[in-house]
């Protein structure tokens, strides 16, 4: 494996006027790796996706991708890069079809040379996420879990080496978060990093090797999960002592009382 990361971030900073949305957070993510990002809401996770994403251009700081400095690429350099992503609200071609939608992503940034060639990438991919029986069905038909597998493939027909997923499991109920779950897992299986997005706890301990915590726009832990639920800051600034109760080791369990 390679001693340089896949994605290093060093010393980000985002403002908005005088609201510091990213301020000085650093942080690795290694090649093969789930990586989690949890925070509140207005944490500054979605601002950090789109700094690295190039949706928005830093404050300050640096961002390396694959050891090569793109702190100020555009988006569609990232998705070519193969710095891939997925969106909190789904938002596809509506009229065109599901295999329209992920021929799109293949052409875009997947080094398809043709048309043909895109859709044949895109079936491929929708195939994979189980929605070939809706391959030429409008995207404005499918329901939410279906969207979500849509964006999925649209992810997947870039290439992807790092996929950031931002909320991807919002709105889905348990057997519906089952299905995704084993659907990420796969996704890492084919050796393509992830960093994981969520809200849901569950999702984020069940996947992530490492879990990154954001508050205030400021990283304030990282660690393997276990580390970080026990962690009195991430208790107090996110969790909740109920939930640090309920997943949670005892501080000091294998302590001499």
């Amino acid at each position: 494996m390679s001693a340089i990361p896949l994605l290093r971030v060093s010393n980000l900073n985002k403002s908005f006027g005088g609201v510091r949305a990213v301020h000085d957070v650093s942080f690795e993510v290694g090649r093969g790796e789930i990586v989690g990002l949890i925070g509140p809401n207005g944490a500054g996770k979605t601002t950090l996706v789109n700094l690295i994403t190039g949706v928005l251009r830093p404050g300050g700081g640096r961002i390396e991708f694959d050891g090569v400095d793109v702190t100020n690429h555009r988006p569609f350099q990232a998705a070519q890069r193969g710095l891939a992503r997925t969106f909190q609200v789904v938002q596809p071609f509506p009229q065109m079809s599901v295999l329209e939608n992920v021929a799109a992503g293949a052409l875009f940034a997947g080094g398809a040379g043709s048309r043909r060639e895109a859709e044949r990438a895109a079936a491929e991919q929708i195939e994979f996420v189980g929605l070939s029986d809706l391959a030429h069905a409008p995207a404005s038909s499918l329901t939410l879990p279906n969207r979500k597998r849509l964006e999925f493939a649209k992810s997947l027909a870039m290439n992807p080496r790092l996929l950031m997923l931002d909320e991807v499991n919002a709105g889905l109920n348990s057997g519906e978060l089952d299905t995704a779950v084993r659907l990420i897992r796969s996704i890492a299986a084919r050796g393509i990093t992830i960093v994981l997005i969520e809200h849901l706890m569950k999702v984020v301990l069940g996947l992530s090797h490492r879990i990154l915590v954001l508050h205030h726009g400021e990283l304030i832990r990282e660690g393997v999960p276990q580390e970080v639920i026990n962690d009195p800051q991430v208790v107090a600034a996110y969790l909740g002592r109920r939930f640090a109760e309920r997943y949670g080791s005892p501080p000091h369990a294998d302590s001499a009382p």
